[in-house]
């Protein structure tokens, strides 16, 4: 049997793990001799290209000096990290990859201690050591500090660390060492990384890590093989973590990792990770064995979901004219083959069946989900985010806290600072970082962190940078503050007029542009003031012969404010609503209509305030 190594490469986003792979493949032969290949080759969704980062963990595999080396690739963003935890109890060890001028950051804190405690020991990458702000010293004492507080035992604190530059394809165990190829990191990784503990005379078994659905194979269920072998047609089971028998059947394909491809084989082995089909009840955490086992694998439980949107069908007056997907059948088959794949996601229908509370890690996990919708064509209206409250054991009200990481300029970090206290976030660490820098932590509540990214970058004149993680669910901190300005709203139906946006100019920061199409009740531009307000913008200027229609050419507007789908998400009240269109992202209020609105908004004062605000 051919010698095996599982590991998962772990980062922060952007950190350069992906890229580092790429060179991997490369330069292990993966690839043939001239094959045409793109950048970043792991991350083949359209939106992790568009977007830098990894959403979605893959496996590959390579060989170097006749050891096959499985790798995984796993997202460096927390809101994914439902991936991340399931993926690193298929490896028998890491590498953590962090960028040498950034150092360690709230994501690589959260998939290193996820490593740590499930007695993984890292090799350390310190990577892009050949930048021009690098500052490699202050960068590896930042290390130990995050092994320190992650409570990491002596046998991974003693971890070895390769310098590395991914994009250039080099690793060095030292920093003056020679700068060739990625040898250096291959042979450590042989050297370091345990061989996967293998019996093969035990009946079969197998710990189900990730799901997916095939158009011909039916569900196919990811996972390593932790004893015995496996071999097409062979009866299995699955058992849930309860040792409860799910369904019965038999392995109709088993796919083994090649490269970037997957291939068919006859026969799996211990220690392996592959993909096999012929089940279609069995989901991840569950075990899949042989018939004769009666008690299932340990498995890892996921985080759960803390903040929860709701999709609807999209009732605006300019419905269907933009999307072709648009019915509530649409939405519900489309979610509920999301969550043939996407674990860490929860789907709830309404009573009245005409909507879904979509539950999830975080804003952008939720955003990525409804982008990918709409650019299939599907038409949805969407609800601001709420978070999850939990009740404690004496009944207490909990709320998610999160760990917020903030580097920015000192000049800035007063209003900075002051901003989040309002938002009932505690700070825990500011220290300087040098050139002018700052870096702080706080702890605070993810209610009052919804929203409020406009408003930072704002604060620090763009230059601000903010990470987030789940930190874990703590005591209600209380009513916080939302969005203190209203909004304009448009009174009709048409397509808004230069000449009205002109003189509406001092109202407000406009949100669409001459020419555009609006409705009445759509939200068209932020009001300077903290009541909403309705305005026309469909007058056009009086024409006589003293005032020509001509000199509307004079007329000079602002660029309009355009927002991303996760801005316009965390923008907006509970009494509005996102329109989102495979052309469009608008604003609008939940209920259209001018006169049903005051009397919702008559009858919300005079009710109590709902329990998470």
């Amino acid at each position: 049997m051919q010698p095996l190594r599982n590991i998962a490469i772990i980062a922060h986003v952007d950190h350069g793990k992906t890229t580092l792979l790429d060179n991997l493949l490369k330069q292990s032969g993966t690839f043939r001799a001239h094959q045409e290949v793109a950048e970043r080759v792991m991350d083949s969704n359209d939106l992790e290209r568009e977007r830098g980062i990894t959403i979605l963990a893959k496996c590959t595999s390579l060989v170097w000096k006749d050891t096959r080396i499985n790798v995984v690739d796993t997202p460096g963003h927390a809101d994914f990290g439902g991936e991340v935890e399931r993926i690193l109890s298929m490896v028998d060890g890491v590498v953590l990859l962090v960028d040498a001028a950034e150092g360690t950051m709230p994501q690589t804190k959260f998939v290193l201690s996820k490593a740590l405690k499930l007695g993984l020991r890292p090799i350390v990458v310190v990577n892009k050591i050949d930048r021009s702000d690098a500052r490699v010293g202050e960068v590896e004492d930042e290390i130990l500090e995050l092994f320190m507080a992650l409570e990491a035992t002596e046998a991974q604190f003693n971890f070895p660390v390769v310098y590395a530059s991914g994009r250039s394809g080099w690793a060095s165990r030292t920093l003056d060492g020679e700068r060739k190829d990625l040898s250096p990191l291959f042979d450590l990784i042989l050297d370091y990384v345990p061989a996967p503990t293998v019996d093969l005379n035990s009946d079969f078994s197998m710990l189900i890590t990730a799901r997916e659905y095939d158009p011909y194979l039916g569900r196919m269920l990811t996972g390593r093989i932790f004893t015995g072998s496996l071999k097409v047609q062979q009866a299995i089971k699955a058992l849930n973590k309860d040792n409860v028998v799910i369904e019965n059947g038999k392995v109709t394909k088993i796919m083994a990792f090649r490269g970037m491809e997957q291939v068919p084989i006859e026969t799996a082995h211990a220690g392996d990770i592959v993909a096999i089909a012929g089940m279609q009840r069995a989901n991840v955490a569950d075990t899949i064995c042989a018939p004769t086992v009666i008690k299932a694998l340990p498995a890892i439980p996921i985080d759960p979901p803390t903040l929860a949107i709701n999709f609807s069908v999209n009732d605006s007056p300019l419905a269907g004219t933009e999307g072709s997907k648009v019915t509530c059948n649409a939405i519900r088959d489309r979610l509920m083959r999301e969550l043939e794949s996407n674990v860490s996601i929860q789907v709830t229908e309404s009573p009245n069946k005409d909507a879904f509370e979509v539950a999830g890690r975080g804003e952008l996990q939720l955003g990525v989900l409804i982008e990918t919708m709409r650019r299939e064509g599907f038409e949805l209206s969407i609800s601001r985010p709420r978070v999850l409250i939990k009740l404690g054991p004496n009944g207490e009200k909990l709320e998610p806290l999160e760990e917020i990481q903030i580097e920015l300029d000192d000049a800035f970090s007063g209003s900075v600072i002051e901003s989040m206290s309002f938002r009932k976030a505690e700070m825990r660490d500011l220290r300087p970082m040098g050139g002018g820098k700052t870096r702080i932590i706080f702890i605070g509540p993810s209610r009052g962190l919804i929203g409020y990214y406009g408003t930072f970058l704002t604060e620090t004149r763009g230059t601000g940078i903010m990470n987030r993680t789940f930190h874990r669910y703590g005591t209600y901190r209380g009513t916080i503050v939302g969005r203190r300005n209203g909004v304009l709203i448009s009174m009709g139906m048409g397509n808004a007029v230069a000449y009205a946006l002109f003189n509406l100019a001092d109202r407000g920061k406009m949100f669409i542009g001459a020419g555009e199409k609006v409705y009445g009740g759509m939200i068209v531009g932020e009001h300077n003031r903290d009541n909403d307000l309705e305005v026309n913008l469909l007058k056009g200027k009086q024409l006589t012969n003293m005032r020509a229609s001509s000199s509307d050419e004079s007329i000079r507007l602002s660029p309009p404010v355009v927002m991303t789908l996760e801005e316009a998400i965390t923008y907006i009240k509970d009494d509005e609503r996102v329109e989102v269109t495979p052309k469009s992202i608008r604003l609008r209020k939940a209920i259209l209509d001018p006169n049903e609105r005051k009397r919702a908004a008559k009858s919300h004062h005079s009710s109590p305030p709902p329990a998470d605000q």
